[in-house]
């Protein structure tokens, strides 16, 4: 692994992880400090028809400028030359595909925050580029990586996993369909328990709340439910053979978000990525599968090339 200090480009200031990442890359006083890159430039972006998006950049971009010495760019070409790996932070999924076309030549790893992509054929785009270009590629939910839920996905004495029910909230973004806007996060801690193979999904919904269930090739039944009333916590119970528990993600002291940028650093030092792309590419078509069930109420397979 290597120990030079990395040149690290960000695309896109329109996410609260923008100021989270620079924060904890390059403020050596923070208690999460994760050593090994520094955030050097950056591309604000800002998407003018979302609001949680361009009401953001201005902050953002201010506070990473002036609090961390980050550079401002014209544009995320100009990120990529100037850096050694890439975070593209873009909150609208909508401008991954062309963004990491823009960058995908360069050859430098890349994340990609949630949502990866908004179709299946849109993050195929993406995963064909990277295959091209020879790009370490990671994608994924900050909530994947909370400690507690890695544990329990690994315990032992309980027998075999043969169900997980995921929770949490899941506000509806119109230029962000369905699940793919926060029914993401349940989607990876979904899949960080049960792996991937799940066949096809169907989703009952209501005005405030929505419950996806998928079914395994092997028979495991696995669900997301997205709650747009009551408390907004993120949890799971996770089904085995002699007993069930109960995860709380919110119960570990470090930031899920400490252990994914961890994970991102690592990847960006190896070129290995921790997650293979495949079940990336299941992830988002569970979630397409889940917005047609979401609309026609009937199973849907899930388009898996």
């Amino acid at each position: 692994m290597s120990t030079e200090i990395l040149k690290i480009g960000m695309i896109g200031l329109d996410t609260s992880h923008a100021p989270l990442f620079a924060e904890m890359l390059n403020d050596t006083a923070h208690p999460h400090h994760i050593p090994g890159g520094q955030v050097t430039a950056a591309f604000p972006g800002g998407s003018p028809d979302f609001p949680l998006s361009i009401n953001r950049v201005a902050g953002y971009t201010a506070q990473i400028r002036d609090g961390y010495g980050v550079r401002m760019v014209e544009s995320v070409e100009a990120v990529a030359e100037q850096t050694d790996a890439l975070l593209l932070l873009t909150v609208d999924g909508r401008l991954h595909v062309e963004q990491f076309a823009a960058i995908a030549s360069y050859g430098k790893p890349v994340f990609i925050d949630k949502p990866f992509a908004l179709s299946s054929r849109d993050a195929r785009i993406i995963a064909d580029l990277a295959r091209e270009h020879h790009v370490p590629l990671l994608s994924c939910s900050s909530v994947r990586w909370a400690e507690n839920l890695a544990a329990a996905a690994g315990e032992k004495d309980g027998g075999n996993l043969f169900g997980v029910d995921c929770y949490g909230p899941m506000e509806l973004q119109p230029t962000q369909p369905g699940f793919f806007w926060y029914g993401i996060h349940m989607a990876d801690m979904l899949y960080r328990c049960m792996g991937p193979g799940c066949t096809e999904v169907r989703v009952t919904t209501s005005e405030d709340h929505d419950l996806a269930v998928g079914i395994w090739s092997d028979g495991r039944i696995g669900t997301i439910r997205g709650n747009r009333k009551g408390n907004k916590r993120f949890g799971a119970l996770l089904h085995r053979e002699q007993n069930t528990a109960h995860v709380d993600i919110y119960a570990q002291q470090k930031p899920y978000y400490a252990n994914m940028l961890e994970a991102v650093i690592r990847m960006f030092q190896t070129q290995t990525p921790p997650i293979n792309i495949n079940e990336t590419l299941e992830v988002i078509a569970f979630l397409e599968a889940a917005n047609e069930s979401r609309v026609t109420g009937q199973h849907v397979r899930l388009k898996i090339s």
